[in-house]
C-alpha cells in the first residue's frame, strides 16, 4: 500500500466562449485523435482546451458524429475542413498514444473574440444554422 502524498492537476475550463447555456445540455461524447493534434499549438499546457474547434476525420468510420475528431483545419483533406462544433470543456492530452473522450458542442451562442483558436468564413458556413457567432 502506497501511502506517500500524490499531486494531480485539473485544467481550469473557460467557458467565457459561450454566450448562453443554450445547446450545453446536449453535447455528444467524441473520441479525439490525438495524433492528429499538435502539442504546443492545440494543447500547450497539457488540456485540450475549452472552445477548440474540431471536426470528424471521415477515414475513421461511421456516420453523423461517430468517429475520431481533430482540430478544424479548412486546408485539410482528412474530413477536418468540416467544422463540426467545439470541445465544450478541457480535456486532459494523455501523455500516452491514448485517445481521451471529449464532449462536441453542436447547438451554441458563441463569442468568437473568446474563443481559443479562430474559425475562418468557411468554418462558420459549415455550422451555419446550428451555432451562431456573436
Amino acid at each position: 500500500m502506497d501511502l506517500s502524498l500524490t499531486t494531480t492537476t485539473y485544467g481550469q475550463a473557460d467557458h467565457t466562449w459561450l454566450g448562453s447555456q443554450h445547446g450545453t445540455d446536449t453535447a455528444r461524447s467524441v473520441t479525439l485523435d490525438k495524433s492528429v493534434f499538435t502539442a504546443g499549438t492545440h494543447y500547450p499546457n497539457g488540456f485540450f482546451p475549452s472552445g477548440l474547434p474540431i471536426a470528424r476525420i471521415t477515414s475513421t468510420a461511421g456516420g453523423g458524429e461517430v468517429g475520431k475528431y481533430g482540430p478544424y483545419d479548412d486546408a485539410a483533406t482528412d474530413g477536418r475542413q468540416t467544422l463540426a462544433g467545439f470541445l465544450l470543456d478541457a480535456v486532459r492530452a494523455p501523455t500516452a498514444n491514448t485517445d481521451p473522450q471529449g464532449a462536441l458542442l453542436l447547438h451554441a451562442i458563441v463569442v468568437e473574440s473568446k474563443l481559443p483558436v479562430a474559425v475562418d468564413a468557411n468554418g462558420k458556413a459549415d455550422v451555419a444554422g446550428r451555432i451562431i457567432f456573436v
